[in-house]
C-alpha cells in the first residue's frame, strides 16, 4: 500500500526540482544560522549561491559522527533552541553521544516517513503493532510509534525485553504487527518454542525489523519461524531515526523516500561518487530537516543504489540491504570480511540456527577467524566424526565466499550469549 501516492511517485524530474529547492533552503539556512556548517563551507570554498541544482551537492563537504560528537550537544542547531519539541541521542558508548533535535514540523515528518515505512508493509489503521523497539532517547521505539499513530493503527508500546511478557501480551492483544530488531525476533520464536506457543494460529501477519543488518537467509528463519512476512527497514540516530528507506510488499530492495533524504554511495577510500550497482558507503542529506540538518553525513554503512523501476508504482532510487560497515568490517590477512557475508553461508546450512560470533585473534603475527555457531540439539548430539565433518564442509564454503580460511566452532543451543537489542557479533581480540 503507497501511504503518500503524490510524492512517492513523483517524476524523476519533478522529484529533482524538489530536491534542488530544498538543498537550497537548507544550505543557506546551514551557512547563515549554524557557526559549524559555516565553518566547513568556508574550508571548502563553497557559497550557499554555488548550489543550483542538487548535482551540485557534491561541492560540499561531508560531515562525520566524530564531528558530531566534537559539537554535543547544540552545535549542530540550526533554528533556535526554544524551537525544539524532542530530543534524542545515539547511545554514547563510544564516547559523547549523537544529538537529533526535531523541530515540531521535524517530529511530523518522522510520522510521515514512518508512516510510509509501515503502509508499505500492508500496515493498515486496522492493525495491532507491537513496538518492541527501545524506547527513551533511542529512536526506534518512538519512530514506529509515530508513524504507526498517524496510520491510525493500535500501537502495543512494550519497548525491548522481557521477552515472556512479550508472548503474553502477542497472545492476549492478538498482534498483528511486529516491530523490533531481526536479532531479537528470532529470540522471541526462541522463547515461544519453548512456551509450546504456535506462532501458525497467532494472527501475526508482517514485521518491520531493522537496526542492525541482516541477510536474506534470515529473513527465511524469521518468515519460517514466526509466520509473518519480514520487511527490512532501515534509517540512524544521526539522520532521524527510523523511516530513511524500507522494502516494500515486493521485498526487493529498499524505497529511500528521496524528498527528504538524499542518498549518495562514494568510495570509502576516496570520497568518490560511485555509479548505481557499485557497493560502497552511503551517505545522506536531509533535505527538510529543521533542528538539526544533517549535510553529506558518512554513515559507514555498506550498500549499493538501484534506479530501476520497481513493479510497486514508487519511483524512488532503491538501496539494497545494508551488507555491513567500513567500521565493522573485518579485515583479515588483507581481506575485507563482514559479518552478513559469513551469516549468508551459515544460514544456507541445514541444522544451522540463527546465532553465530565470530571472534578473530592474532598470533606470530597473523590473524586468525573463528567462527563460533550454534547448531540443533540433534546435530550436536551426533558423534564426534559427524560434527567435525560439518565443520569441515562449513569451513569449505565460507573458503570459498570469502577467500579466506576460517576455523568453524559448532557449539551447542544457547551457548551464544542473546541480546534484546542489536546482537554482538564480532569479539576482536588483536591488540591492533
Amino acid at each position: 500500500m503507497i501511504w503518500n501516492r503524490e510524492f512517492e511517485t513523483l517524476s524523476r524530474k519533478r522529484l529533482a526540482q524538489l530536491q534542488t529547492k530544498r538543498l537550497q533552503s537548507l544550505v543557506r539556512k546551514a551557512y547563515n544560522g549554524n557557526p559549524f556548517y559555516r565553518g566547513k563551507m568556508d574550508a571548502a570554498g563553497v557559497k550557499p549561491t554555488h548550489i543550483k541544482d542538487i548535482s551540485d551537492i557534491v561541492k560540499l563537504p561531508f560531515i562525520t559522527k566524530a564531528e558530531m560528537r566534537d559539537v554535543y550537544p547544540y552545535g549542530l542547531l540550526s533554528c533556535d533552541v526554544n524551537n525544539i519539541a524532542e530530543i534524542h541521542t545515539s547511545s554514547g558508548t563510544t564516547g559523547k553521544p549523537v544529538v537529533d533535535a526535531y523541530t515540531k514540523k521535524d517530529l511530523e515528518i518522522w510520522s510521515e516517513v514512518m508512516a510510509r515505512t509501515l503502509a508499505s508493509g500492508g500496515t493498515t489503521a486496522k492493525d495491532r503493532v507491537q513496538n518492541a523497539y527501545g524506547y527513551g532517547l533511542f529512536t526506534g521505539g518512538l519512530g514506529v510509534h509515530y508513524g504507526a499513530r498517524k496510520i491510525g493503527a493500535m500501537v502495543i508500546p512494550i519497548s525491548g525485553g522481557n521477552t515472556k511478557r512479550q508472548l503474553q501480551i502477542m497472545h492476549d492483544f492478538g498482534t498483528t504487527v511486529l516491530a523490533c530488531t531481526p536479532s531479537y525476533s528470532l529470540y522471541i520464536a526462541e522463547a515461544g518454542k519453548e512456551e509450546k506457543i504456535d506462532f501458525s494460529k497467532l494472527p501475526l501477519r508482517s514485521g518491520f525489523f531493522g537496526a542492525e543488518p541482516w541477510s536474506e537467509n534470515m529473513r527465511k528463519e524469521i518468515e519460517e519461524k514466526l509466520h509473518l512476512k519480514a520487511f527490512d527497514i532501515y534509517g540512524l540516530t544521526e539522520i532521524i531515526g527510523p523511516g530513511v528507506a524500507a522494502e516494500c510488499e515486493r521485498q526487493d530492495l529498499l524505497h529511500v523516500y528521496e524528498d527528504h533524504f538524499f542518498p549518495e554511495i562514494i568510495d570509502p577510500g576516496t570520497g568518490e561518487a560511485l555509479p548505481d550497482g557499485e557497493k560502497g558507503e552511503l551517505v545522506i542529506t536531509t533535505l527538510s530537516k529543521e533542528g538539526t540538518p544533517v549535510v553529506r553525513y558518512r554513515t559507514r554503512d555498506i550498500t549499493y543504489l538501484d534506479h530501476s523501476k520497481c513493479g510497486c508504482g514508487r519511483t524512488s532510487v532503491r538501496m539494497h540491504r545494508i551488507l555491513g560497515r567500513t567500521d565493522d568490517m573485518l579485515i583479515i590477512r588483507g581481506v575485507n570480511v563482514f559479518p552478513s557475508q559469513i551469516e549468508e553461508v551459515l544460514l544456507r546450512m541445514e541444522g544451522v540456527e540463527p546465532q553465530y560470533q565470530l571472534v578473530v585473534e592474532r598470533r606470530d603475527n597473523l590473524d586468525y577467524l573463528e567462527v563460533q555457531v550454534e547448531v540443533s540439539d540433534a546435530i550436536f548430539s551426533d558423534e564426534i566424526k559427524n560434527l567435525e565433518r560439518r565443520e569441515k564442509q562449513m569451513e569449505k564454503e565460507l573458503h570459498e565466499a570469502l577467500l579466506i580460511h576460517a576455523k568453524v566452532k559448532l557449539v551447542e543451543p544457547k551457548a551464544i550469549a542473546r541480546s534484546e537489542g542489536k546482537a554482538k557479533r564480532i569479539i576482536d581480540k588483536r591488540v591492533l
